[in-house]
């Protein structure tokens, strides 16, 4: 009934305006319908988000390059983000190190609204396929969507409420690809079909299916390998002669990842209507998942997952003149989630997840240099874990937030402020827990111009955040995991400071940009191993204690040069994050040092490109991980557009990993024995029309 009772009152508030203005938010990609443009739609009503953070974009053609079944996959090769690698079929992005509650997972500014915080090998309920543009936010800028995502956000925009009116009958996207590491098949399209001048429709269908996914070197690392040959030489010295067998087997195994398999579908449909005076717009989309969770030879359970969404969302926007307020923008989703763990075919465990999101923001007219915008938000989410493995109990979460983002701009110097209150609620009935949090955070920041295309920002914010329902409550054995975990229902808030500063250069082709960042924690909630059993599984607890993390990430590009027709550039990104408890060991599963660079010849035809990444090792680990060994990929592509004068047509034919190296993503729980895809050559055609 609480549901039901907020999803009433959000209907009532977005449908409540007396008139609908057009969205102006930019169309984004490199089509004649979807206009690219570079402004943050994130944040329209100021000039760049970069001086309260590090913002990068994905769209176009470069997106549907480097698509994955997953938009953890997707998003790794940007600076700053790396990815959970659970599986093939569950990979969330980490960003500057957080996962989880703190870094968000948006959809149009709004929750990803399912279970992928709640444990590392649940899936996000975002197919990437759908995905127009992807934004990606670090810093404290994410004030504008949450006091939790203290990491960052990642921010998603599709196309199914339509933000323009197509000029041709119908306008088709299309996006296919083939992989060879995984025999990863993929095909999505979506149309948009103008009804009159001022209104629009839109229909998508995605669908995508992988078999068991080929490694480059041997499925299991030295230190898990080494405990299968303990465990089978114990095995044959029982007389267990086939059990023996079997790990030794498992111990040297190379080529594909058992269980490694996925298969995915989505639907959805939108309308809006559009004109000078309004926009309004609403959608429906369908999601399933459907994957497997590779096993350890040493635990006798092959775990598969199959999930379901089902979600409605609407937006809106209203013009509001020349006053001190431009315009009201209304956004609202409602989202019904389920999956169900599976061993050995048996249904287990079952996850479920209601919710409600809605946010209202006033954007400000440009006074002189002073521009922004300030806004409510609201989340609801009941939340349901059924079963032997329901490690956490049911519960409820409320958060009720107001935020403010300003901007003032005079001369060479910008001056940018936000803030946020945040009330989150936990509430689980079942074991009468009840608590309440107010939170406040703010940050602000200065960026001067200090020549032509050279500006240097600093900024300094203040963070305070919510314990999760899964840090309060978690009491039981988590599969997943292979622990059981146990929360602390009398956490209190985690506090930060911190601090980032950038010098960025952008001119006559050449573009370098360099972040550092500091944040100094109280209360930091972290888990570790307490070296106790429960449920014959390795007890780990939620703790807090005061933590440091620090880091950089750069980008740069350089023109070299004009060969015939093709412009020969290099590019160059960086990263690395270090986290550590004060006075104790380093917090797990950051990502270690990272560096690519690049050589490309593109022309208004062809683009080739060849790249390589390295990364470190990382041996810089808490008490309970191994040290993960660093690696070097070599990545090539070519592509082509068979029609002169327009993107609107790729094909692109890339290989990845050319030298099929073994590689490991250290932030990954399974690591150890689910390595990255080996060698995979990969053909992506891409049509808008």
């Amino acid at each position: 009934m609480r549901l039901l009772s907020a999803a009433g009152l959000t209907l009532a508030v977005l449908i409540s305006a007396p008139a609908f203005a057009q969205d102006t938010a930019p169309q984004t990609g490199d089509d004649d319908y979807h206009t690219d443009q570079a402004i943050v739609v994130t944040a329209p009503f100021v000039r760049s988000l970069d001086i309260l953070g590090n913002v990068s974009v994905m769209e176009g053609e470069k997106l549907a390059q480097d698509i994955r079944g997953q938009i953890g996959d997707t998003l790794a090769s940007q600076p700053g983000v790396s990815s959970s690698s659970f599986s093939p079929g569950a990979s969330r992005p980490i960003l500057r190190g957080f996962s989880g509650e703190r870094a968000a997972v948006l959809v149009d500014g709004l929750g990803a609204i399912d279970a992928s915080s709640t444990s590392a090998d649940h899936a996000v309920s975002i197919d990437p396929l759908t995905a127009e543009r992807i934004e990606i936010l670090r810093g404290p800028s994410v004030l504008l969507f949450s006091s939790q995502a203290v990491g960052g956000a990642v921010n998603v925009f599709d196309r199914r409420i339509p933000r323009g009116i197509p000029e041709a009958p119908l306008h088709l996207d299309a996006l296919a690809s083939y992989g060879t590491a995984a025999d990863d098949k993929s095909i999505g399209a979506s149309v948009d079909v103008p009804l009159g001048e001022r209104f629009v429709v839109h229909a998508d269908g995605n669908y995508r299916d992988s078999n068991n996914v080929r490694v480059g070197g041997l499925i299991y690392a030295p230190e898990l390998r080494a405990h299968l040959l303990d465990l089978a030489a114990d095995a044959n010295a029982d007389g267990d002669a086939a059990e023996a067998t079997r790990l030794t087997d498992a111990a040297n195994s190379r080529g594909k990842v058992p269980n490694s398999q996925s298969t995915s579908k989505s639907a959805g449909v939108g309308a809006a209507f559009i004109d000078d005076g309004g926009s309004l717009g609403i959608s429906f989309g369908y999601l399933e998942d459907d994957y497997g969770i590779p096993p350890r030879a040493d635990i006798d359970e092959v775990p598969t997952i199959k999930a379901r969404q089902y979600r409605v969302d609407l937006r809106g926007e209203v013009e509001l003149g020349d006053g001190l307020f431009e315009k009201l923008r209304v956004r609202g989703a409602y989202a019904d989630y389920a999956h169900t763990e599976f061993d050995d075919g048996e249904p287990g465990t079952r996850f479920t997840n209601k919710g409600i999101e809605a946010r209202a923001e006033l954007a400000q007219n440009d006074r002189g240099g002073w521009r922004g915008a300030s806004g409510i938000q609201y989340s609801f989410r009941d939340f349901a874990a059924i079963g032997d493995e329901a490690f956490l109990p049911a519960n409820e979460t409320t958060r009720i937030a107001a935020f403010t983002l300003q901007e003032l701009e005079r001369g060479p110097v910008t001056l940018e402020g936000a803030l946020r209150f945040e009330n989150s609620k936990v509430t689980a009935n079942s074991i009468g827990f009840d608590r309440s949090f107010d939170s406040f955070s703010g940050a602000a920041g200065l960026s001067y111009q200090l020549a032509d295309g050279l500006k240097a920002s600093f900024s300094v914010s203040r963070s305070e955040r919510a314990p999760s329902a899964e840090e309060l409550l978690s009491d039981g054995p988590h599969a997943a995991t292979l622990t059981y975990e146990r929360g602390n229902p009398d956490f209190a808030k985690e506090t930060s400071w911190g601090g980032e500063a950038s010098l960025k250069f952008k001119r006559d082709g050449w573009s370098a940009g360099i972040t550092g960042y500091a944040s100094w924690f109280d209360n930091f909630i972290y888990e570790t191993d307490t070296g106790l059993i429960a449920d014959d599984l390795p007890l780990f607890e939620f703790r807090q204690n005061k933590a440091r993390t620090w880091g950089f990430e750069f980008e740069g590009a350089a023109p070299i040069a004009q060969v015939g027709g093709f412009h020969i550039a290099a590019d160059a990104t960086a990263d690395m994050t270090r986290a550590k408890i004060v006075d104790g060991p380093y917090v797990p599963r950051i990502p270690p040092l990272r560096i690519r660079g690049g050589l490309e010849a593109s022309s208004e035809r062809i683009d080739a490109r060849a790249e390589v990444e390295w990364t470190d090792d990382q041996t810089r680990i808490a008490p309970f991980e191994t040290a993960t060994k660093g690696f070097t990929l070599v990545n090539a592509s070519l592509t082509w557009r068979p029609l002169p004068d327009t993107k609107n047509l790729s094909l692109t034919l890339a290989a990845d990993n050319i030298f099929d190296v073994d590689a490991r993503r250290h932030a990954s729980f399974t690591k150890d024995y689910v390595p990255l895809a080996g060698r995979d050559i990969r053909i992506t055609a891409r049509a808008s029309f």
